[in-house]
């Protein structure tokens, strides 16, 4: 009877699997990805290097998600954001909750910044007109809980993938026979010092440590409450694998696109537009409005988080709270160049998100070392 119950319990549904992984690829979709300048600045600008950067996001991706996954499922935590005390202790564990807060600010900032990015790049609008569109309707939208809206253009983030992939592969396969792969990573290096494109960090592997931290600041409160609601600790835990293994895909033929076409990309704001012009413009009118609203879709949500983290949704404080710190994201992002604000804000964070890395890791070789 009890070997019964437990074989339930473990069952798991292929459906239920993909929509874990398709939450954990979206969440990771921002402005940053879609536009190509995060996967640029992490891993295609150290040139072949950046491949093990990929194969390093991968292994620690897989690690981290499985291990917020599978806690949430235990310890079934009152609030997402409970996971850091469990990690890192309670005074530990309240900076991480409040500092997650403030990179979530950040984070908006950098969607408007991209928003305007893409209006100055693709459309010639003014450096203000895309970044202000989005960030109205980010404040709008937290204000009136316009849910459907969200609900419908929330389906955007796989389009995203899927189209990243088309234009990476079809890109790849158009300059493979072209492209001196010895080649790549030293003319990385002359348009690095050329100061045409940035890089993450000084290496490789630091730059890879650098994109896991950042990222595991905005999947942990997530995924352990993708856990504590989960049916199956086995259907989290392949769902969370499946999540990173697309990611990684994803960010490795981007990358190997981008190395392709450096010397066209560089300075770019938006070098995946450059890649989806190069292909078809069509194909391009189509992936910026694309962009666009999968920045949309990014931003409403980590607008959000923030406001209600200090007031009660659908109050007045609520409302004055979301339009005040739109209106300061607005105001940051349509002053700071988006390839910048990538460069400071998701490399330092990254290095706090570092930190937590190491010590989840302590914690799991501490148990195994207790279980021996």
């Amino acid at each position: 009877m009890n070997i019964e119950k437990s074989s339930k319990k473990e069952e798991i549904q292929f459906g239920k699997v993909l929509n874990i992984a398709g939450a954990f690829i979206a969440l990771l979709i921002g402005s940053g990805f879609a536009t190509g300048q995060e996967v640029m600045q992490y891993f295609a600008s150290y040139g072949i290097y950046g491949f093990l950067g990929v194969l390093a996001i991968f292994l620690l991706l897989t690690y981290v998600g499985r291990s917020f996954i599978m806690v949430g499922h235990k310890e079934q935590f009152e609030k997402g954001n409970d996971i850091f005390s469990y990690y890192c202790g309670p005074y530990l564990g309240k900076f991480y909750d409040y500092f997650s807060i403030f990179f979530l600010f950040l984070s908006v900032i950098v969607m408007v910044a991209g928003a305007s990015a893409i209006g100055v790049q693709h459309y010639n609008w003014s450096n203000y007109l895309g970044g202000s569109l989005l960030g109205i309707l980010a404040i709008i939208t937290v204000i009136f809980g316009l849910n459907k809206i969200v609900e419908v253009i929330g389906k955007i983030g796989p389009i995203i993938v899927v189209l990243s992939i088309l234009v990476s592969v079809i890109t790849i396969a158009q300059n493979w026979n072209q492209v001196d792969i010895a080649d790549i990573t030293m003319k990385a290096n002359d348009l690095v010092d050329a100061k045409k494109i940035h890089r993450a960090s000084a290496n490789w592997f630091l730059a890879a440590g650098s994109y896991v931290g950042f990222c595991m600041l905005w999947l942990a409160a997530f995924l352990s409450q993708v856990g504590k609601t989960s049916r199956s600790r086995r259907e989290a835990r392949i769902g969370a694998e499946a999540g990173a293994g697309g990611f990684s895909l994803a960010v490795l033929l981007m990358s190997a696109a981008l190395m392709f076409k450096l010397d066209d990309i560089a300075g770019s704001q938006i070098p995946s537009l450059l890649l989806a012009e190069d292909l078809h413009h069509i194909l391009a009118n189509i992936f910026s409005i694309i962009i666009f609203l999968g920045i949309y879709t990014t931003s409403v949500p980590l607008l959000w988080t923030v406001s209600s983290r200090f007031s009660e949704e659908k109050t007045t404080k609520f409302k004055v709270i979301t339009i005040v710190l739109g209106t300061i994201a607005i105001i940051i992002g349509l002053k700071l160049e988006f390839d910048q604000l990538i460069n400071y804000v998701y490399v330092i964070n990254g290095y706090i998100g570092i930190l937590l890395l190491l010590i989840m890791i302590f914690k799991d070789i501490m148990k195994i070392t207790k279980k021996n």
